[in-house]
């Protein structure tokens, strides 16, 4: 299968789901955002790679908005090239509206990301000729408060049923991406990683960089720096 199939199968996997509160509203953007999603599924997402960077799940004001991983919407128009139409969740919380390619907030997470490899490769096909990005898990949870809730915190039930396809779908992911390394951005990500593979056929290398997060401390001291040090110590080379 290829990437758009495997992201088709595992929406529709996920869309049988439910979950308890305080999780009050769920947000599947492999289906609301399927256009723009399976945009840069068709133009970036087939070949072999060398590395495919594993992200946790949709931010609110990224992927949620976009269809893309860590797809703050600048990032994601302007330099991928990508946009689309962007339909509504059925049930929409009032204090994280969908905007599609109009929200006017960005994504911290996305534009690090997406800036340093802007910034280090000559062009979105030079980068992901090399490297994918793929979110583990597609769905943005959110509390009646507004406040994002991440996967890692749902109670182990609903973690259990959840990781079963989520892993199936990293699997099928490195089969079809044949990698030789695949990287967690952020410890959740590795986690599911070294989880996922476990079960199947890659001898490659695991490895993780730190997250992009503006929550963490560390990534606000020049993330794209130690991000990069990480990659060249795992023999990814940056020219």
């Amino acid at each position: 299968m290829n990437t758009t199939d495997i992201s088709r199968a595992l929406s529709n996997e996920v869309e049988q789901l439910s979950f308890a509160e305080p999780v009050t509203h769920t947000y599947n953007p492999l289906s609301y955002a399927w256009e723009p999603h399976s945009t840069y599924l068709k133009k970036f997402g087939g070949g072999r790679k060398e590395a495919v960077l594993v992200g946790m799940n949709p931010g609110p004001f990224g992927m949620a908005q976009t269809g893309v991983p860590f797809g703050d919407v600048s990032m994601v128009r302007d330099w991928m090239g990508i946009s689309g139409r962007v339909e509504q969740p059925p049930h929409v919380h009032p204090k994280r509206p969908i905007q599609g390619f109009d929200c006017p907030r960005g994504e911290v997470s996305g534009t690090r990301l997406w800036s340093w490899a802007g910034s280090r490769f000559a062009s979105p096909t030079a980068f992901f000729k090399r490297f994918f990005v793929w979110n583990y898990c597609p769905l943005c949870f959110m509390e009646q408060s507004g406040k994002n809730r991440t996967p890692d915190k749902l109670p182990a039930s609903e973690k259990e049923q959840l990781f079963e396809v989520c892993d199936q779908a990293l699997r099928m992911v490195v089969d079809a991406l044949s990698p030789n390394l695949v990287i967690g951005i952020g410890k959740f990500a590795e986690t599911r990683i070294r989880n996922a593979l476990a079960e199947g056929s890659f001898s490659g290398g695991i490895h993780t960089i730190l997250h992009p997060s503006p929550a963490s401390p560390a990534a606000n001291r020049g993330w794209a720096d130690q991000a990069e040090k990480q990659l060249r110590a795992m023999g990814v080379t940056i020219d």
